[in-house]
C-alpha cells in the first residue's frame, strides 16, 4: 500500500486510466468501475465512476477528505489491444504497491503514446489474413477463397487510407460496403454456381461487422447497465445498416435489381486440412489488425480452436444455440483461467478471437440483405437468429467467467 497521495494527481491518474479503458472498451464497459476504484484504494482513496460508452465522470475522494470530479471521454473501439496488454502489468504492479503516483502516471502516458507495434502494411496484412481465415465458414470454396483475397486487400487499403485521411474514416464503413458491393457485384457474382453474392461479400467486411459490440451490448444490459448497453445496441444497429446501406448503394450503381441479393451456399470443395489451418490464417490476422503483441499467438490459438471444436461438437448433439452458447461458456473460463497469470494477456485479448469464430454479426448483414433481396422469410430467420445467438454469446461468456471465479476487473 502506498501512502495516501494527493487528491490532484491522483485524479489525473484516475481520469487518464479512465479514458484510456473507455477507448478499448469495445468489448463492454462493465469493468471499468471496479479497476479505477481498486487503483484509488491503493493510494488511500476512494473513487466511483458513472459511465456511458464513450464518457465517464469519475469522482475521486481522498483520505484527508478533499475531492475531485472530473469528466473524461474515449470512443470505444478494439483496433489497438496492445494497449490492454501494456495496461495488465501497469495496474498489477500498482495493486502491489510498487509504483507511487507520479511514477504510475508516468507509465500510464507511455503506454497511452506508445506507437502501433506493427507498421501500415502489417496491419495491411491482418486484415487480408483475418478475412481469409473467416471466408471458409461462409463458403467452403476455392472460388470464395480467391474472391476474399481480392475484395480484403481492397478493404484492407482503405482502412489504411483511413489512418491517414481522417474525413475518410468518418465514413469508412460506408466507403468500404460500396466499394466491396461495386467490385463483387461486377467481377465475381455473375455465375450463381458460386455462391450468392451476400456471401461472397461478407468477409471482406466482417472487419468493420460490429458483433463484439452487439453481444457486449447485451453482456452490459445482463449486468444491469442499461444506458451504457441500451446506448452501445442503438450503435451496433447503426453500423449494421450503414454496411447494408453501402451494399444496397452498390446495387443500385451497378444497375443490379435486388433480387441478386441472395445467399444460398455453394457446394463445398475445399480439403478438410484447409479448414483446418484456415484458423491459423484467422489468428495470425486478428494478431496483426488489432495490434495484439506476436508473443500472444500461441494462447490465442489454442483458445480459437477450443471455441470451435466445443461448438461443433455441442451443435451437433443439441443444435446451435445450445453450441454456440456452451461455446461461450467455455471461452469465458478458459480465458479468465489463463489470465490470471501476470504473464497472460487480459481477458479482452484472450476471448476476441475466439469470439469472432462465434461469427454473430455476420448474421446480421445476411438477414437485412437478404430482405432487401426480396427473400422475406430467410432474412427474417437470419435476424431472429441473430437475436437469439447475441444473447447466447454475452450469457455464455459471462456464465464461464463467473464460473471460473472471475474478479471484477481486468488485472
Amino acid at each position: 500500500m502506498q501512502p495516501p497521495a494527493p487528491v490532484d494527481d491522483l485524479a489525473a491518474l484516475l481520469a487518464r486510466l479512465t479514458a484510456l479503458l473507455l477507448r478499448s472498451s469495445g468489448e463492454g464497459a462493465h469493468l471499468i468501475g471496479g479497476t479505477v476504484a481498486r487503483t484509488a484504494r491503493v493510494y488511500g482513496a476512494e473513487a466511483s465512476v458513472l459511465l456511458v460508452p464513450e464518457a465517464a465522470v469519475v469522482t475521486v475522494v481522498a483520505a484527508d477528505g478533499g475531492s475531485r470530479t472530473v469528466t473524461v471521454r474515449g470512443f470505444p473501439e478494439v483496433f489497438r489491444l496492445d494497449r490492454d496488454a501494456a495496461l495488465k502489468p501497469l495496474l498489477g504492479a500498482v495493486a502491489r504497491g510498487e509504483l507511487d503516483v507520479g511514477e504510475a502516471h508516468a507509465r500510464l502516458r507511455r503506454v497511452e503514446e506508445a506507437p502501433p507495434p506493427y507498421p501500415w502494411w502489417l496491419k495491411l496484412l491482418g486484415i487480408v489474413l483475418f478475412s481469409l481465415g473467416f471466408a471458409p465458414l461462409m463458403q467452403a470454396t476455392w472460388y470464395e477463397v480467391g474472391t476474399t483475397a481480392v475484395l480484403a486487400a481492397l478493404t484492407a487499403g482503405l482502412s489504411a487510407a483511413a489512418d491517414r485521411f481522417a474525413r475518410l474514416a468518418l465514413v469508412l464503413p460506408l466507403v468500404v460496403s460500396v466499394t466491396v458491393s461495386v467490385v463483387t457485384i461486377e467481377l465475381f457474382a455473375g455465375d450463381p454456381a458460386h455462391g450468392g453474392p451476400v456471401l461472397l461479400m461478407l468477409p471482406a467486411l466482417f472487419y468493420f461487422v460490429p458483433g463484439d459490440y452487439l453481444s457486449a451490448a447485451s453482456a452490459e444490459l445482463a449486468a444491469g447497465l442499461i444506458t451504457t448497453g441500451a446506448i452501445r445496441l442503438v450503435y451496433s444497429a447503426f453500423l449494421l445498416v450503414q454496411l447494408y446501406v453501402g451494399v444496397l448503394l452498390g446495387v443500385l450503381v451497378t444497375g443490379t435489381p435486388t433480387r441478386a441479393l441472395f445467399d444460398v451456399a455453394a457446394d463445398a470443395d475445399l480439403p478438410r486440412w484447409a479448414l483446418f489451418l484456415s484458423w491459423i490464417v484467422f489468428t495470425a490476422g486478428t494478431v496483426l489488425a488489432f495490434a495484439i503483441p506476436a508473443r500472444m499467438f500461441w494462447p490465442l490459438l489454442l483458445l480459437v480452436y477450443l471455441t470451435v471444436g466445443v461448438q461443433s461438437l455441442v451443435t451437433k448433439a443439441v443444435g446451435e444455440t445450445g453450441g454456440t452458447f456452451v461455446a461461450a461458456v467455455a471461452l469465458g473460463a478458459a480465458a479468465t483461467v489463463l489470465g490470471r497469470r501476470p504473464d497472460r494477456p487480459p481477458g479482452l485479448i484472450l476471448m476476441l478471437p475466439g469470439f469472432f469464430t462465434l461469427t454473430v454479426g455476420s448474421l446480421g448483414m445476411r438477414g437485412l440483405t437478404t430482405l432487401a433481396g426480396g427473400h422475406v422469410v430467410a432474412g427474417f430467420t437470419d435476424l431472429l437468429k441473430l437475436v437469439t445467438i447475441v444473447t447466447a454469446i454475452a450469457v455464455g461468456l459471462v456464465t464461464g467467467a463467473a464460473l471460473a471465479g472471475r474478479r471484477d476487473g481486468i488485472v
